[in-house]
This record gives C-alpha cells, sequence and structure tokens, in this order.
C-alpha cells in the first residue's frame, strides 16, 4: 500500500508535540505515530520509549520543511 505521507521527524515526545503545534497553526494537520506505546499495548517492549515519529501529507511537506527550520535550535539540542 503507498502511502502519501512522509516522516518529518522522530524523536521525544516534547518535542513532537511542539512540532505538532507550529504545524496546526499553518493548518497543517500532522499525524503522530507513537510506536512504542503500540508495542507496548501489543505486548512488546519497545526499542526506544518515548519517541514519537511526526509525518505530513506529501502535498504540505514544503510547508512543513519551514517549521523545522525555525525550530533549527530546539531540534540540535534534542540530537546531543
Amino acid at each position: 500500500m503507498e502511502s502519501h505521507y512522509k516522516r518529518i521527524y522522530t524523536g521525544p515526545s516534547v518535542i513532537a508535540d511542539q512540532i505538532a503545534a507550529r504545524l496546526k497553526d499553518l493548518d497543517i494537520i500532522p499525524l503522530l505515530k507513537d510506536e512504542s506505546e503500540s508495542g507496548r499495548l501489543a505486548g512488546f517492549a519497545p526499542q526506544v520509549y518515548g519517541y514519537i515519529q511526526v509525518f505530513v501529507h506529501e502535498d504540505e511537506l514544503e510547508r512543513s520543511l519551514i517549521v523545522l527550520d525555525e525550530m533549527g535550535d530546539i531540534l540540535k539540542e534534542d540530537e546531543k
């Protein structure tokens, strides 16, 4: 099945929520995926707990990347 969504971020839920809020300010509705929670509910131990993936529709990818650029300093701190 072909997906029309692109992942733009994977990391701590606090930052993923900030990205999602800024995207919503631009009328972009992101999809948030918490694989650790999905795995926990299915009975599997998560590889990395608390990490969220943020996806946007491919038609909104370019505008979404502007948000990531604006949050550059926060995202760099997350990488440390």
